[in-house]
């Protein structure tokens, strides 16, 4: 799934130039951001798939904020945060507060990469199993609908079916009448 959105924020122009160089080179749709502020306006700009954001940046908007404000913006942006500096104490709170994953500095890009097609294939099977429950959903209205209008029908037939009955058994009538006035009822549904 190639056709991913990816932000990048990261501080050091040179992480930032090499991970937006080699995301494009996978065909990824790549934007870069400079610090947390950027991301923020950027976010609030445009949808992104994934964010890929670096734990420490100065400034109030550092990594931690980022996730947050992707999450607050849109609760399915996944984020990865970029470390130089990994705890599992960040890992964990990160995590905790609505991270994919994290990655340690110097950034291995065939994990990078492996993180980013296990983000695509979760969305993948999230968007499956939304189009399933679409589909689902109008199988049962329109298996609802089918079921009510048999039993309008069922009543309407067993209605029908009492006035030829009440007709056949009427002992005043004739045999003929009785056939006649029978199929008059059945000539009018």
């Amino acid at each position: 799934m190639k056709n991913l959105s990816i932000l990048v924020v990261d501080d050091d122009p040179v992480i930032r130039h090499l991970l937006e160089q080699r995301l494009k080179k996978e065909n990824y749709k790549v934007q870069v951001a400079a610090d947390g502020y950027i991301a923020e306006k950027m976010l609030t700009e445009q949808p992104y798939d994934i964010v890929l954001t670096d734990l420490m940046m100065p400034g109030d908007i550092g990594g931690i904020e980022v996730l947050e404000i992707a999450k607050e913006i849109n609760s399915k942006i996944e984020v990865v945060l970029i470390t130089a500096h990994s705890s599992v104490d960040t890992a964990v709170a990160a995590m905790k507060k609505g991270a994919s994953d994290y990655l340690e500095k110097p950034i291995n890009f065939d994990e990078l990469f492996l993180r980013i097609d296990k983000i695509a294939n979760m969305q993948t099977i999230y968007k499956s199993a939304q189009d399933l429950q679409v589909a689902m959903n109008t199988t049962e209205n329109a298996a609802s609908s089918t079921i009510q209008n048999l039993e309008m029908l069922a009543t309407k037939l067993q209605e029908l079916l009492d006035r030829i009955e009440t007709i056949l058994r009427n002992d005043q009538l004739s045999d003929d009448n009785k056939i006649h006035d029978a199929l008059d009822i059945i000539d009018q549904y």
